[in-house]
């Protein structure tokens, strides 16, 4: 794909997802020499980590880089979160790689997933330390994207996530 392509599928102030990192705006695209090369990076900025990240803009969809969900997918993944939690009967750490790997496949279905099984009520048993941060790295995740669809802030995000939560319990 030609430059001109990858410089106008994402733009500088636009809200992107990065897989193992989470939404992120990338901040501006700029031309850096790397080992004797000119190479065109979005340099994307998670504010709540104070993380700034550089892509080379010909290999952001390779890495996984993409545009924030529709609010379609975000309706979708929120249904998800209305299921009942499958927890499969395997040892915790084989889980837990798995809950992982989704946390960091980006795709929001995925994580709402993720959500969706580690999420427990007042009356149930407790979770174990690895168990939660999971469950909050998830859910982390899912708000921040759902702020950024929505146009709202996290908490605002967070209490709709939350409801449709209590409303599954009920």
């Amino acid at each position: 794909m030609s430059k001109a392509k990858k410089s106008a599928e994402f733009r500088p102030n636009d809200y992107v997802v990065y897989p193992s990192h989470g939404v992120g705006r990338i901040v501006s695209i700029e031309e850096e020499e790397i080992a004797g090369f000119r190479m065109e990076m979005f340099v994307i900025s998670f504010e709540k980590d104070k993380m700034t990240l550089r892509v080379p803009t010909n290999k952001a969809t390779a890495v996984g880089m993409r545009g924030l969900s529709s609010p379609e997918l975000v309706g979708k993944a929120l249904e998800t979160l209305k299921g009942r939690a499958r927890v499969k009967r395997a040892m915790w750490s084989r889980r837990a790689q798995e809950y992982e790997q989704k946390i960091n496949s980006g795709d929001l279905i995925s994580i709402a997933e993720v959500v969706r099984d580690l999420h427990r009520n007042d009356d149930q048993r407790e979770q174990s330390y690895s168990e939660r941060q999971l469950y909050e790295a998830a859910l982390e995740r899912l708000t921040r994207e759902v702020a950024a669809v929505d146009g709202v802030d996290e908490v605002s995000a967070q209490q709709r996530v939350d409801s449709v939560l209590v409303s599954r319990a009920a």
